[in-house]
């Protein structure tokens, strides 16, 4: 491979079952974030490095960097180095082949085609062939890590994943805007109207019983209807290891990468 330096845009969960697929078979990988990522399933986010400095998900560790010689330090001892740079400003200075634009913001944040020789977009909002090379399809179902390489991928339906027959009332957001206060942490088991959470004195309650999958990182600056966590009502959840969809967009991703290595 002439070149197998990957910028990903983003470190959330969905976005570290691809870094995971990457870094696995020998591409070196850079993660850039914004300051204060909003990640909800936190264990299981390379994201979270930004604030612990250091974060492992299964057999993958991040580390928080801020130059070159950092991010090539990480290289030479196999870990993937984060970044704060939400403005790519890094590629001013790193030459990459291939950028993942994994944000899953629902919008395009700013990724073109001119920002490497090949670049990628997971989830609506980039059309492909204009905006990008190759978009992934990240909507559950039967199209789930198809790449398309002309339009767009399916529009946001708002509605969660269907798990024992609970969608919506499985997650958590936020009542007002405000600094979020947390009553329970990842992995922690929940009652139906349970007080998880408050912002600014407005009680978050969950909506069934279950384990608490995801929340955001405690004293986070959230804002009306923005998702703060997710209940799983299986008690055998696994939150700490990467999720069937990250893994099936993660392989996407390394197909999509692979075919523009011809």
């Amino acid at each position: 491979m002439k070149n197998n330096i990957v910028v990903v845009r983003g470190g959330g969960d969905i976005a570290t079952g691809s870094i995971q697929k990457l870094y696995r078979t020998g591409f070196k990988v850079v993660i850039l974030e914004v300051e204060r990522p909003t990640a909800i399933r936190r264990t299981v986010a390379l994201s979270d490095a930004i604030y612990a400095g250091e974060h492992s998900v299964e057999d993958v560790v991040a580390k928080k960097v801020s130059t070159i010689e950092q991010i090539e330090d990480c290289w030479n001892k196999n870990i993937v180095p984060i970044k704060i740079d939400p403005n790519c400003e890094i590629l001013r200075e790193l030459k990459a082949n291939f950028l993942v634009d994994a944000i899953l913001a629902k919008k395009n944040l700013g990724t073109n085609k001119s920002m490497a020789d090949r670049t990628i977009a997971l989830g609506p909002g980039f059309c492909a062939g204009v905006d990008v090379d190759i978009v992934i399809e990240t909507n559950r179902g039967h199209n789930l890590g198809r790449l398309i390489f002309d339009g767009f991928a399916e529009k946001n339906t708002g509605n969660p994943g269907n798990i024992m027959g609970y969608t919506t009332q499985r997650v958590l957001y936020s009542p007002g805007n405000g600094i979020i206060k947390n009553r329970y942490d990842i992995g922690d088991v929940v009652k139906e109207g349970e007080i998880v959470a408050t912002v600014d004195g407005k009680e978050i309650r969950s909506k069934l019983g279950g384990v608490l999958r995801g929340i955001i990182r405690n004293n986070s600056i959230v804002f009306t209807g923005m998702k703060i966590g997710d209940v799983d009502p299986r008690t055998d959840t696994n939150y700490n290891t990467i999720s069937d969809k990250a893994r099936a967009v993660g392989g996407a991703v390394l197909e999509a990468i692979m075919l523009n290595k011809i």
